[in-house]
């Protein structure tokens, strides 16, 4: 049975630190709406900020930072796994993530939003903002 987690609205670290929890306890994860998750900082900072992590390292040897906002959120919840022993791998592998509502979880019967990680911040940017700051189309 998967899960199916709503990001829209919701603080990208914050969701990102449960559901990696939840995926380390043996959850199956799919995340929706990730273009909808948001950043919180001042806009040209965070911009900066993920402009410099997305221009380190070649083109051959990686790391290799994404431009997608559903790979973004992916990449985030990855930052919270211990990625480089097995069980992180594994959690891993159970994580999903979506632009958007695909067809298989229309409905929303079934789909979670985490509200106590709901916050009105002051300045923040969304995860599609960003995506289109780095290039995707």
């Amino acid at each position: 049975m998967v899960t199916v987690v709503d990001a829209s609205g919701v603080i990208l670290g914050r969701l990102a630190s449960i559901v990696a929890k939840r995926l380390l306890n043996g959850e199956e994860i799919a995340i929706v709406n990730s273009e909808k998750a948001l950043v919180t900082g001042k806009k040209d900072s965070l911009k900066e900020i993920y402009l410099g992590k997305r221009e380190i390292g070649t083109s051959r040897k990686g790391p290799f930072f994404p431009r997608m906002p559903d790979r973004i959120v992916k990449r985030t919840v990855r930052g919270m796994l211990p990625y480089q022993t097995p069980r992180g791998r594994e959690a891993y592998k159970r994580l999903k993530c979506y632009i958007g509502i695909p067809e298989e979880f229309e409905g929303g019967k079934d789909t979670e939003r985490i509200d106590s990680i709901k916050k009105n911040p002051l300045s923040y940017i969304t995860v599609e903002e960003l995506s289109k700051f780095l290039g995707a189309k």
